[in-house]
């Protein structure tokens, strides 16, 4: 992975201070939550140290959302190299399509008030910060939730990760339109790769 610019430092300042803020937990007091949703979950500061280093991912995605589609694309594998920080409390994660392009930024912050991880997603693309998704690990299984929007409507979102073993874990991403059931639209499969050829710069702890 390839020295975090000025313009990522930056980021990286603001989302570590956007960590510090309370989740509000508004949406616990709503009535019908889709199943498991909570930002009451927490775990360990040492959730994501599987992560550091660099890996391939194999992608797929939902052709179409809320539609009941079974549509599957798979786009060619894309390039991710992580990066701790703060013994482990911080987490940068760059992705990069095949193209060598960048993708965007994923931060992770670890909150040791809250016991929470806060996970972020800064488009390459649009510089925009998604909002954070809130959760923690337990029994090698992540579970991750925020409120968000999807083409103008109000959605919950979860993200788990699955830690097959050191080499192999899996991400996914599922949606809520309803409040009552989640449709899952991308699935990564993370195969761990050499950081010599996959990143741009040594990865420390990599």
């Amino acid at each position: 992975m390839r020295h975090l610019g000025y313009q990522w430092q930056v980021a990286l300042c603001g989302v570590l201070a956007l960590s510090n803020v309370p989740y509000s937990g508004a949406a616990d007091s709503q009535l019908g939550l889709p199943p498991g949703f909570t930002s009451a979950r927490t775990g360990g500061s040492h959730d994501f140290d599987y992560l550091v280093g660099a890996w391939t991912t194999q992608q797929r995605r939902l052709k179409s959302r809320d539609v009941g589609s079974s549509e599957w694309l798979e786009p060619p594998a894309n390039r991710h190299c992580a990066v701790s920080y703060l013994d482990g409390r911080a987490i940068v994660e760059e992705s990069r399509f095949p193209s060598k392009e960048p993708a965007g930024l994923f931060f992770y912050t670890f909150s040791p008030q809250t016991r929470q991880w806060s996970i972020y997603w800064l488009n390459g693309k649009t510089g925009q910060v998604d909002p954070p998704l809130v959760g923690g690990f337990a029994a090698g299984r992540g579970e991750f939730y925020a409120e968000d929007v999807d083409n103008g409507r109000p959605i919950k979102v979860r993200v788990t990760w699955t830690v097959a073993d050191h080499n192999h874990a899996r991400w996914e991403q599922a949606f809520s339109y309803d409040n009552r059931t989640w449709e899952t639209n991308w699935i990564s499969d993370f195969t761990r790769g050499d950081p010599a050829t996959i990143c741009s710069a040594p990865v420390p702890g990599g």
